[in-house]
C-alpha cells in the first residue's frame, strides 16, 4: 500500500483540504498527524475514498476523513440532502424532516448538527428528545407528514462505527432514482458551503407525542389478543443491548398484555461503548451471554434481544432437552411469516390479495409455506428499502402482512417502512403464547414447520477485508467468480446460475433467461440440484464479502431433526471448502 505513489498523493491532496480554517482544530491536527506519519495507511483508509449510500445508507468509522463519519462528512451530506429537498419540493411552503438518533458515541452530536443544517436552509426539522428506535423514525415521517428523515445510527455495527440513514417521505429508505439525485449533490458541496449555524425557530422537539401514537398503533398487529390474555405471565427476558429500544420495547410488551417481562439490568443503561458486549449484534451468541444467565436463572419462556437503533431482533429458546439454543435469523423470518398466514387464515383475516415478502437470500422453506397456503411471496434485495418498495407499489391494491431478511429484520406492519423490533418483539411474545396455549415452545413450533414444509439449514460466511486494499480484493474475488463459475458445492451439482449484476439466469443447458429485478445488484447465486443455494454479495454497510449458504433435507418426525442438522453442518463445511473459504 505504501509503494501506491499516485494513490498517496491523490491522498494528501484531498487531505490537505482538511486543513483549511472550515474544519476545527483536533480535525485539522488529527489529519496533519496522518501526513506526518511514514506509515501512511490510515491516510488512504481515510481519504482513498468520500462515504457512499449503501444498502444502509452512509455508515464509517468515526474520525478525521473524507471516509470517515464526523461532523464535516454529516454536514455536507445534509447539506446535500436539504438542497435536493428544495429542489424536489420547490412547489412547498414549507418542508419538512425528522431527526433521530441512537445510542452510539456522537449520535447526539450529529443529530444536532443535521438539525441545525436542516433548519439553516429554511427546512422545518423534527427532532426526538432523546434516543429512539429506527422504525418509529420511519413512523414518525409517515405520522408527521414529513418529506424527508435522518436517523443516525449504525445500526448492529462495532463501536466504532457510526451512520447516517437518509428516508423519503414514504417513511422508507432512499431507492432510485432520490438515493443517486442526493448523491450528486452532497458531491457538489465543499465544506464552506456547509450552512451549520441553526435555525432554532424552525427546530421541534418531539417525543411522548410520537411514542403513544406508534405503540397504540403496533398494538393493531395482534393477531389473536384472547392468547395473550390467557397467557400474560409469559416468562420473556429482554435487552436492548444498551441502545434504544429499552424503553419503548418492555412499553409496547405490556400495552400487548404481557406482565412478566424481565429487563437485563447491566444492558439497560444507554452507552455507546457497549460495555457488556464486544459487538453489539444480536446475530453473536456472545451479546446474548447476559441474557442467557437471567433466562436460565428465570426460568423463562423466551430471550429477545434488540440491536443498538432498535430494528432488528434476535432470539433464543430452549429446545426438547430443555436446553437454550439460539434461532438464527432465517429461522426467526420464517416462524414470524408462518405464524402470521397460519393464523390470520385461522381467525379468518386472510385476504386473496395478501402477499408476504422475503430477500433473495433468506430461506426458501418460505417459498414453500406461501405455495401451500396459496400466499403471494415476493423476492426481492438485501435491504428493507426494497421490502418498503414492495409495499408501495402494492399500496391500495394489495395487503402487505409480513416480510423479512435473514439477518435479524423483521417488518409485520405497513404503517412503518423499515424493519422494526418493536412489534416483532410484541408479535414473538404472541407466538410463544400461542405455544404454549397448545403446550409447545417455540422450539416445537419450528419443528412444527420443518417436518411440514422441509428441513432447512443456513449459515453465512463473512469474510472482512478492511480499508483500500480489501475492498479491491473483495471486487477481485466477485470478478474470479463470475469468470469461473462453480459447476459444483460440496458434491451438489450446481444446475443453476444467477447473475444480478447483468440480470442473467442461466441453466446447466445453456438456457439464458432474464431476471426481473428493479436494478442491477452485485449479487451471485448458485442452486444446486438437491435445493441448495448459495448466495454471494459483498457487504453495503460493511468492509466484507458475504456467502450466504442454504442446505436443504427431508424431515418427516421431529426425531430426525439432529441427524439432519449435523449432516447439514457437513454438508456446509463440504460447500465453503469448494469456494475456497475456511
Amino acid at each position: 500500500m505504501a509503494n501506491n505513489a499516485e494513490l498517496i498523493a491523490q491522498c494528501e491532496a484531498k487531505a490537505k483540504q482538511w486543513l483549511s480554517p472550515s474544519f476545527d482544530e483536533k480535525t485539522r491536527q488529527d489529519v496533519q498527524a496522518m501526513l506526518d506519519a511514514d506509515d501512511k495507511s490510515n491516510l488512504i483508509d481515510s481519504f482513498y475514498k468520500d462515504l457512499e449510500f449503501g444498502t444502509g445508507g452512509l455508515r464509517g468509522i468515526m474520525g478525521a476523513g473524507s471516509n470517515r463519519m464526523n461532523i464535516y462528512t454529516v454536514g455536507m451530506a445534509t447539506q446535500g440532502f436539504a438542497n435536493y429537498l428544495k429542489i424536489n419540493f420547490k412547489d412547498r411552503e414549507q418542508i419538512s424532516v425528522v431527526v433521530c438518533h441512537d445510542c452510539r458515541n456522537n449520535s447526539d452530536l450529529f443529530a444536532h448538527t443535521v438539525a441545525d443544517i436542516f433548519s439553516a436552509n429554511g427546512i422545518k426539522v423534527y427532532i426526538f428528545d432523546d434516543l429512539r428506535p429506527t422504525p418509529e423514525c420511519s413512523f414518525a415521517i409517515r405520522y408527521l407528514k414529513a418529506q424527508a428523515g435522518v436517523n443516525i445510527t449504525a445500526s448492529h455495527n462495532p463501536r466504532e462505527y457510526n451512520g447516517y440513514k437518509a428516508y423519503w417521505e414514504d417513511g422508507a429508505q432512499v431507492l432510485a432514482p432520490h438515493d443517486k439525485g442526493i448523491i450528486d449533490e452532497v458531491n457538489k458541496v465543499k465544506i464552506e458551503d456547509v450552512k451549520f449555524k441553526g435555525n432554532k425557530d424552525l427546530i421541534q422537539i418531539i417525543g411522548e407525542d410520537i411514542d403513544e401514537p406508534y405503540i397504540r398503533k403496533i398494538r393493531t398487529i395482534s393477531i389473536d389478543p384472547d392468547v395473550i390474555k390467557r397467557q400474560h405471565d409469559l416468562k420473556i427476558v429482554y435487552t436492548p443491548l444498551h441502545g434504544a429500544g429499552r424503553v419503548i420495547i418492555p412499553r409496547s410488551l405490556a400495552y400487548w398484555g404481557f406482565d412478566n417481562v424481565h429487563c437485563v439490568p447491566e444492558q439497560m443503561i444507554k452507552d455507546g461503548n457497549f460495555p457488556t458486549v464486544d459487538r453489539p449484534n444480536p446475530e453473536f451468541a456472545e451479546a446474548l451471554t447476559l441474557g442467557l444467565r437471567d433466562a436460565k436463572a428465570l426460568d423463562a419462556d423466551i430471550l429477545m434481544a434488540s440491536d443498538p437503533d432498535a430494528d432488528r431482533v434476535g432470539m433464543a429458546c430452549k429446545n426438547d432437552k430443555g436446553e437454550w439454543v439460539l434461532i438464527n435469523g432465517n429461522q426467526t423470518c420464517l416462524i414470524f411469516l408462518w405464524y402470521i398466514i397460519t393464523n390470520r387464515k385461522a381467525v379468518g383475516k386472510m385476504k386473496p390479495t395478501d402477499f408476504i415478502v422475503k430477500t433473495i437470500v433468506t430461506t426458501e422453506v418460505i417459498r414453500k409455506i406461501a405455495e401451500k397456503n396459496h400466499i403471494e411471496m415476493r423476492d426481492c434485495y438485501t435491504g428493507f428499502k426494497w421490502i418498503a418498495r414492495e409495499i408501495r407499489l402494492s399500496e391500495g391494491k394489495q395487503q402487505y402482512i409480513g416480510g423479512g431478511e435473514e439477518s435479524y429484520g423483521f417488518l409485520a406492519e405497513d404503517f412503518v417502512r423499515d424493519k422494526d423490533a418493536v412489534s416483532a418483539c410484541s408479535l414473538l411474545a404472541e407466538i410463544c403464547a400461542y405455544a404454549k396455549d397448545h403446550g409447545k415452545t417455540l422450539y416445537d413450533i419450528l419443528m412444527d414447520i420443518y417436518t411440514e414444509y422441509g428441513f432447512s439449514k443456513e449459515f453465512t460466511v463473512n469474510v472482512e477485508r478492511p480499508g483500500k486494499t480489501g475492498a479491491d480484493e473483495i471486487q477481485q474475488m466477485m470478478t474470479n467468480f463470475r469468470q469461473n463459475p462453480p459447476k459444483e458445492l460440496g458434491g451438489s451439482k450446481v444446475i443453476l446460475w444467477k447473475d444480478y449484476k447483468t440480470l442473467e439466469a442461466t441453466s446447466i443447458d445453456g438456457t439464458k433467461t432474464k431476471l426481473n429485478m428493479p436494478e442491477t445488484s452485485n449479487v451471485l447465486q448458485w442452486f444446486c440440484d438437491d435445493d441448495t443455494k448459495v448466495s454471494v454479495r459483498p457487504s453495503g454497510t460493511e468492509p466484507k464479502i458475504k456467502f450466504y449458504i442454504e442446505v436443504k433435507g427431508t424431515m418427516t418426525d421431529k426425531s430426525q431433526y439432529a441427524a439432519l442438522d449435523k449432516a447439514g453442518s457437513e454438508k456446509i463445511e463440504a460447500i465453503k471448502k469448494s469456494l475456497g473459504l475456511k
